[in-house]
């Protein structure tokens, strides 16, 4: 296993070596797309395009060469990994073991964490990174501020996630959640023969985007340099923009913080 964790992992890389598009703009957003639809039978075209997509934005706010970063809630390790690749001290911090061993053995130095709790002094990061973690936590402000505590002062923060209203905000039962969580959960098993990974509730949460903003626009130790859609190919900001509309429309939240001294 150890051996084909390293495999795949380096097939990661490879895919990571692919062109850089305009952010936003519509080839990078149909890239993504036509990746995500091969999540489930090609995980690592998926995920690496997803880390050099995301590491690309980092890199146009933020030296990621010699920075000490900490990937939060990183699963197996795609996001660590590209930030290595690209000369950062990356360290990933998963609280699920099979998440962190879904394929083979995670990145060097993982850490079986819950990022509620760092276990991290103080400013430790350079870069503070959570890519689709906030809407599997009960508590998003608690979570936000262990991310903010963990960043130095004038280092960059990092978040995405997907809101539940969300066309994909049910995630594997979508868009079925419209229509209920326990109905979406009840279409999905019979369908497919077994039980949705996600549960409303246990492991899936209706975070909401406008809540989430009111509170980073509050705080007095971040400033907000970016609010968009992650995946949009236009009108990225303007959308977030838009009370009720910004909850279907913006598919995926995308906020950029800068920790300030």
């Amino acid at each position: 296993m150890r051996g084909a964790g390293k495999a795949e992992r380096a097939a990661a890389l490879r895919v990571s070596d692919g062109p850089t598009y305009r952010d936003p703009s519509l080839r990078r957003s149909i890239a993504l797309f036509r990746s995500f639809l091969k999540e489930q039978s090609d995980p690592e075209l998926f995920y690496g395009t997803l880390a050099r997509d995301a590491v690309d934005q980092v890199e146009r706010l933020a030296d990621v060469k010699g920075s000490l970063i900490v990937d939060i809630g990183g699963g197996s390790g795609h996001f660590t990994e590209e930030f290595r690749r690209r000369g950062g001290d990356a360290y990933l911090f998963e609280p699920d073991t099979a998440e962190l061993h879904a394929e083979g053995a995670p990145p060097s130095g993982a850490v079986v964490a819950d990022g509620y709790l760092l276990p991290l002094a103080d400013g430790s990061a350079d870069i503070c990174f959570s890519s689709n973690v906030l809407e599997h936590v009960d508590d998003p402000t608690t979570f936000l501020s262990e991310m903010v505590r963990v960043t130095k002062p004038g280092g960059l923060i990092y978040v995405s996630y997907t809101n539940w209203l969300s066309p994909w905000g049910g995630h594997e039962t979508s868009p079925w959640h419209y229509f209920g969580a326990h109905r979406a959960r009840e279409r999905y098993a019979r369908k497919h023969g077994r039980e949705a990974k996600h549960t409303l509730g246990e492991n899936l949460f209706a975070v909401h985007i406008g809540p989430v903003l009111r509170h980073v626009r509050a705080r007095d130790d971040v400033e907000v340099l970016s609010a968009r859609s992650r995946y949009w190919p236009f009108l990225a900001e303007a959308i977030v923009r838009v009370p009720g509309i910004r909850e279907f429309a913006t598919w995926n939240l995308l906020l950029i913080l800068r920790r300030c001294p």
